[in-house]
């Protein structure tokens, strides 16, 4: 068991909110009811957060919670959700916490015996994976690739070896980089799919060869949130 489930429970409550990733029609009525109710709305970036939140005509101001200051700001939120508060975490788009700021947080409340509470909603991962067209039963996530040459090039050769399907996220100016980073690393006859500015406007899913995506994607200009799918599985398990 554990020890912090033997300390009294807190009152308050600390809600992990999923927000859309690019069309805001896809909030759950639960997120809506949280960000409208929560005594304490957290957020990474102030500016992405107002547009948000004002979408939905929610006039409460978000106190941000990032990179630059989550040491503090999360001991000062712990402190208001100990004194009885709701506070709701949400991210820019998406689920808080993947590839986002908040895990501090959640490790404070959950060594003072704070629930914790999920509200699933919008990704781009499942998404894109539904749509591929590919066999989705088991994947491996990578994530991220490191931004340093050397480092990502020896991931790369990493995932090369891994006999399953492969999900990486890459920041939107990083696509082409990406691209020629795997056509020189597995060669081009490895089928890969890219979906391409999932749930928004000018929303793509190229499948073909890693030299087929990389030709339309340049000759597209295509810059946008992306999620890539290796399919590297030379036989079923």
């Amino acid at each position: 068991m554990n020890s912090n489930m033997k300390k009294g429970k807190s009152n308050g409550k600390l809600f992990l909110v999923s927000t859309p990733i690019g069309n805001y029609d896809d909030i759950t009525f639960r997120a809506l009811k949280i960000l409208r109710t929560a005594d304490l709305l957290i957020c990474e970036e102030i500016k992405p957060a107002r547009r948000l939140l004002s979408h939905f005509d929610i006039e409460a101001v978000p106190v941000e919670l990032n990179e630059h200051n989550e040491s503090e700001s999360a001991k000062n939120i712990l402190m208001e959700i100990l004194g009885g508060k709701t506070a709701a975490l949400f991210s820019d788009g998406g689920t808080p916490l993947f590839s986002d700021p908040g895990h501090y947080l959640v490790e404070l409340c959950i060594d003072n015996n704070v629930d914790i509470i999920p509200v699933p909603g919008a990704n781009s991962l499942l998404p894109t994976l539904t749509a591929s067209g590919l066999d989705i039963e088991k994947f491996y996530y990578f994530g991220w690739l490191s931004p340093k040459k050397e480092v990502r090039r020896q991931e790369l050769n990493y995932i090369k070896k891994l006999n399953e399907l492969i999900v990486i996220l890459e920041t939107p100016y990083r696509l082409k980089r990406l691209l020629h980073d795997i056509l020189n690393t597995f060669g081009n006859g490895q089928f890969i799919v890219v979906g391409y500015k999932i749930t928004m406007p000018g929303e793509k899913f190229l499948r073909g060869t890693v030299s087929e995506v990389l030709n339309y994607v340049e000759k597209q200009n295509l810059k946008g949130e992306f999620v890539l799918l290796i399919e590297n599985r030379k036989f079923k398990k």
